[in-house]
């Protein structure tokens, strides 16, 4: 193992990983401040994103590695990486592509609000899904 991979492995090893080998990582909009979504990465996802600089993640629904925009074009260019105090949480400052980071064709995946009992949608879409995913 050469030295740069032991100091990845040392860096990887700080995080504390869930039973499943996970970390649940909040993206958010590196210029804005708004929070685009909640994903979840393991190592490989987190070694990837900080090697190439894009967001990829862990898809515990499909059991597989993703990268960010793979399908839709939008893709998420990292500028930060940052762990929280008790090693159990990521947040990644993005760079947004075409400004949609949902796959519903939102800005962001925090689209609803509660309010008096129900939950409010109170963002637009900004792309119809079927337009973004073609198959």
């Amino acid at each position: 193992m050469s030295g740069e991979q032991e100091a990845l492995g040392d860096w990887l090893d700080e995080v504390c990983w869930t039973r499943e080998g996970t970390v649940p990582v909040v993206a958010q909009d590196g210029a804005t401040g708004r929070v685009l979504m909640l994903a979840w990465m393991n190592r490989e996802a987190l070694a990837l994103t900080v090697q190439t600089g894009q967001a990829h993640y862990w898809s515990r629904s499909r059991q597989r590695l993703w990268r960010k925009g793979e399908q839709s074009g939008h893709v998420q260019r990292v500028t930060e990486v940052r762990m929280d105090c008790d090693g159990d949480a990521l947040l990644v400052r993005v760079e947004q592509a075409h400004g949609i980071a949902c796959h519903t064709g939102r800005e962001r995946c925090f689209f609803r609000r509660y309010d008096e009992g129900r939950w409010v949608v109170t963002d637009p879409v900004l792309k119809e899904p079927d337009e973004i995913y073609r198959s």
